[in-house]
This record gives structure tokens, sequence and C-alpha cells, in this order.
């Protein structure tokens, strides 16, 4: 015990030691800023006794006082702006007591076992981390969840900061991981409960606000001066939070050391589902104007899922039988669709409130108002995209076919510029569809038969899937590019009016902080397109049905089993333009690529 006692006064010593190297640098500053007033009381002192007569003394004198009085001036102002300036918070879901009355309770007790001031209050992150966080300020003294009395000016201790808790480990750990997991960080109270150390941060935090406060308000003065002192003083105030993470894991040691091991598991288990649910599960809805409101009950799905396909996370489930730690919560529901909202804030920039345009949805209703709606949109974008590149289908308006248009083309005086000429009509086309009806194992398209190559559109209908197959089936290579890079054109553009719409309907919350994925390529987005079209022939024509898995997100079920295997046939005639092995796969499954799709 003496050595862990040992350890934990190395760390506190040295985190303070780093400390007060960062209020060296304070201190140097404020010494600087005083150096010509301190030069000017000299000199007017002087000048007072007689020691200063005759010329030049009253110039110099006066210039000495002139510039101290705009130094000071430049100072305050400077000290002004880094004492008011508001360091960002991470946004949170605020959890006050009477919401988690066990949390707090099991919090409180960890925090008198391991002998530290527990933290002025708990807060949630939709994200699988946990962290102490100061967001006092100014008015940094505030009661503690120990129901103390607020800390008098003269004392030697600051008020805790609040204890952020990523909202993942509540739904999937147990109540003791839970507690393993969250000793190391409310051990570090102890350490930011020291004067030296608190004053330290707050600096240091003052100073990062007041580099964003000149950047915004073009005072680029402020902004240098901020950066000068944080390079002077960031490596003592890294080593000052090196020191602190140290004693706090020291003072961990003696807190369910063994199931902290185990638990760490779980961490590592908790972020690979949270990951994949939020790229692949959550993404899809976001996108549609959707967000799912019970995000951190889906973690739990996805990593039972996933307990049962690996072999090696078998021995995960037989813990679903304990206690979560969501049972610590009074309304588990309610928090978690709390924090589903300010995850898609944070990782799509949706906005802070549910509203016409961003609805909740329901695990039980999202294959129906996510998986198909995303499906029938891309297939209409595919198709618009095939409009506008002239490619023939079946007129779908009879105006239309009068003037000799395609389907969906508003006409000559709207319709877009077209690319450069892509091969798309005549024997090139023709030839196509033959090659794809012997592909498909019947005859090719009465139209084609009958040499009427000037005419395709007859035989093909639209919008429908045998349009898409007999374009990408040429073997034309230009003529895929076109296609993807008519896509990706067209989806930036909705994107980009999507996102000014948003931006001026809802400020900052049109962006969002961590973004989940980098833009898609051509191709990926072409192959995800001609997807989503085959599953809209499957489920339209064959009685296939969309479904959500939890791991891989949108699905196509047929027979109620997972189509694993469309994947591959669809790269085969997006990539090589062979459409023989999706062919087959339709029709195996029964689906009529000629007939016409629901759109949306």
């Amino acid at each position: 015990m003496s050595g862990t006692v040992s350890n934990i006064e190395v760390g506190a010593l040295a985190a303070r030691s780093r400390a007060l190297a960062v209020l060296r640098v304070r201190s140097t500053a404020l010494a600087v800023v005083l150096l010509p007033a301190a030069l000017a009381v000299v000199l007017v002192s002087a000048r007072m006794t007689g020691r200063l007569s005759g010329d030049p003394w009253p110039l110099v004198v006066l210039g000495v006082c002139v510039a101290a009085v705009l130094v000071l001036l430049v100072g305050g102002i400077f000290a002004a702006v880094v004492l008011r300036a508001r360091p960002a918070v991470t946004p949170t879901v605020p959890l006050p007591e009477e919401a988690a009355p066990d949390l707090y309770r099991m919090v409180r007790d960890l925090a008198d076992r391991l002998e530290v001031p527990p933290p002025s209050a708990i807060a949630l992150t939709p994200d699988c981390d946990s962290w102490l966080e100061d967001r006092t300020h100014a008015a940094h003294r505030r009661r503690s969840i120990s129901g103390g009395s607020a800390a008098s000016p003269g004392t030697a201790r600051d008020a805790a900061p609040v204890l952020v808790i990523g909202s993942p480990f509540l739904w999937w750990m147990r109540v003791a991981e839970l507690r393993a997991v969250l000793a190391p960080v409310v051990a570090g109270t102890g350490p930011s409960a020291q004067p030296d150390i608190a004053d330290a941060r707050r600096f240091v935090r003052g100073l990062d606000a007041a580099v964003d406060v000149g950047n915004g308000r073009g005072l680029g003065w402020i902004a240098g001066a901020a950066r000068l002192l944080l390079r002077l003083c960031g490596a003592h105030a890294a080593e000052m939070e090196r020191g602190v993470a140290a004693a706090a894991s020291e003072r961990a040691q003696s807190v369910d050391y063994g199931l902290r091991i185990v638990a760490q598991e779980q961490v590592g288990l908790a972020y690979a589902g949270w990951d994949r649910l939020l790229t692949r599960v959550a993404l899809p809805a976001w996108r549609m104007g959707r967000w799912p409101a019970h995000l951190d009950a889906g973690v739990v799905s996805a990593l039972t899922e996933l307990s049962r396909r690996d072999r090696l996370a078998e021995g995960f489930t037989s813990r679903l039988g304990e206690r979560p730690a969501c049972d610590l919560l009074e309304e588990p529901g309610t928090v978690d669709e709390a924090a589903s909202l300010l995850a898609a804030r944070l990782f799509h920039g949706g906005p802070a409130e549910a509203g016409p345009d961003w609805a909740p949805v329901s695990w039980a209703a999202y294959p129906e108002e996510v998986v198909d709606r995303t499906w029938r949109a891309e297939a209409a974008r595919l198709h618009r995209a095939l409009d506008a590149l002239a490619v023939p289908g079946h007129p779908a308006d009879p105006q239309q076919a009068a003037q000799g248009r395609p389907p969906h083309d508003p006409g000559p005086a709207t319709r877009p510029a077209a690319p450069a000429p892509v091969r798309t009509a005549g024997p090139g086309l023709a030839a196509g569809a033959a090659r794809a009806g012997r592909a498909a194992g019947g005859a090719a398209p009465a139209a084609v038969v009958a040499g009427r190559a000037d005419d395709p559109a007859a035989a093909l209908g639209g919008p429908t899937l045998e349009r898409v197959l007999v374009y990408l089936a040429q073997g034309d290579a230009a003529a895929g590019e076109a296609l993807a890079g008519r896509l990706s054109g067209d989806l930036a553009r909705a994107e980009r009016a999507a996102g000014a719409g948003a931006a001026k309907a809802r400020g900052a919350d049109a962006v969002p902080l961590f973004p989940l994925q980098p833009p898609r390529s051509g191709r990926d987005l072409l192959a995800d397109h001609v997807t989503a079209l085959v599953c809209c022939a499957a489920v339209d024509s064959a009685g296939a049905e969309p479904g959500l898995d939890w791991l891989d997100g949108p699905v196509l079920l047929v027979g109620g089993e997972r189509s694993a295997d469309l994947g591959p046939r669809v790269l085969s005639l997006v990539e090589d333009g062979d459409p023989a092995p999706l062919r087959d796969w339709l029709s195996a499954l029964g689906v009529r690529p000629e007939k016409p799709i629901r759109l949306v």
C-alpha cells in the first residue's frame, strides 16, 4: 500500500510542478504588461524629486507614460477576453440526480472509497468514452453532488468537474463493469481540486477560447498573443495532464482491479458495435430525415448479434443475465432518445429538436420507413441520371411520348446539359439488349429482333431494372463512368442544397462536428444505386422484403432470410459490364427486370 501511495504522491507532485510552470508563464506575461507602468512610476517620481531636471526628460517621461497607458489598455483588454471567454463545452445530455439517483449514489460511493471529491454533476455523451470536464469558467465554485456547501473565496479547494459518461456503456455494461471503468475517471477529481492545477487549467482554457474569440471577431492581435502564450505553456500543460492521469490511475488500482481488466474488453467491444451501428444503421436513416430514437438499445442488439456470430465472443452473452447499468436510470427510454437525438446532431448535423422533416423512427418501423424509402429514392435518382444522359426508356407520359422525350424529362428548356456523348442508342445498345436477353436464357426484346434498333425504348418499359441492365451491359467503360459522374454530381448538388437550407434554418447545428464517413467514389455510388434498384424490383415483383441487420444495416430479406450474395453480382455488372451473374440471380428469385418499379 505504501508503494501505491508513493506513486500517487509522485504523480500529484509532478502535476503540481507543471501547473506552477504554467502559472509562471502567466506571471511573466503580467510582468511584461506592468513593466512600462513601473518604469513610468520611477521616472515620474524622479522628476517630482528633482533628480531628472532639464531637457529632454520631460518628453521622455511623457512618452513613457503614454506607452505605459497604451500597454496597460491593451493588456487589460486581452486579460478581459481571456477571463470572460467561454471555453468550448462538449455537447452532452444533462442527467440531474432525480433522473438517476442510483447512478449518483454509485458515483458518490466510488468517490468516497477513492477518497476524492465527488463530481459536481453527471452528463451523458453519445460516444464510447468517459472523462471529467470543468464547466465552471469564471463562476467556478458550486455545490457538488455530495450536498456540501459552496466553497468560500478563501478556501483551498475548487469545485469538482462534471463526470461525462458514454451512453453506450450504460446499456451494454453491467453495473459492476461500469463502476470499474469509471474508477480511474472519478479518481481524477482529486488532482482537479488542487488550487494550482485548477488555476493552470482555467488559464489554458481561457487562452484557447481567446484564440477563437480573436479569430471570430477579426481581432488578430488577440488570437496571436493567445497562441504565443499557448506555445510557451503547452508542453507544461501536457505534462501536467499526464501527471494527473498517472495519479488517478494509481489511486484507482485499489478499486475492482481484476474486474477493470474484464471491463476494458467490454469497452473495446462496445466501441466496435457503436461504430458499426452509427455508420451502417443510423447514417442511412439520418440521410432520409429520420433518426433512430433508441440507438443505445440498438447497440445491445448489435453486440448480441456479434456475440452470436463470433465464436470468440460466446462468453459475452452470459453477461446479459446480470443487471445492466441502464437500470440505474429512472427512465432509460427517455434518456436513450435524448442521447440518440444528440448523436444525430454531432455526427450528421441534424437539428437539435424533432420536426416535420426530422422525425424519430422506431426499430420496428425502420425497414419500411428507412430501408424501403432509401432504396426507392436512390432508384429514382438513378433513373433521373439516365434521363439526363438521354438513355432510352419507355415514356411514362403520353405527352412525352408524342414529343419523343424520355420519362422524367422536363423538356429542352430545363433539361440539364449532358456531359460527353455516351453510346446509348443505335446498334450498340441493340446488340447489348440482345446479348442481355440471351444471357437470361430468353429471346431478345421484340423491338430489337424486329430490327427496330432506332426505338429500343418500346421494349424496355420504364422505370425498369432492364433499362439499367442494358445500359451497363454495353461493355463501354465510358458509359458507366458517365452515369457514375452524373450520380455524383446530382447527389452533391442535392446535399449542398439541403445543407444550405438546413444551415439557414438551424445555424451551426447543420454542420456535423464529427462526420462519420468520407465522400463515396462515383463507382461506389453507382453500385449502391444499382443495388437499391435491384432490391426495389425484388420487393415489387418477387415478394422480398426490406430488413435490418444490426451489424450491416439495410438488407434484402428473401423468404425471411438475408440475401448475402447480391453485392458481388452487382459489382460484376458495374465494374465489368457483365450482367449474367445478376440475371441468373434475378431469374432464380423470380424477379422480372422489365416490369416497372414503384419509385418515390
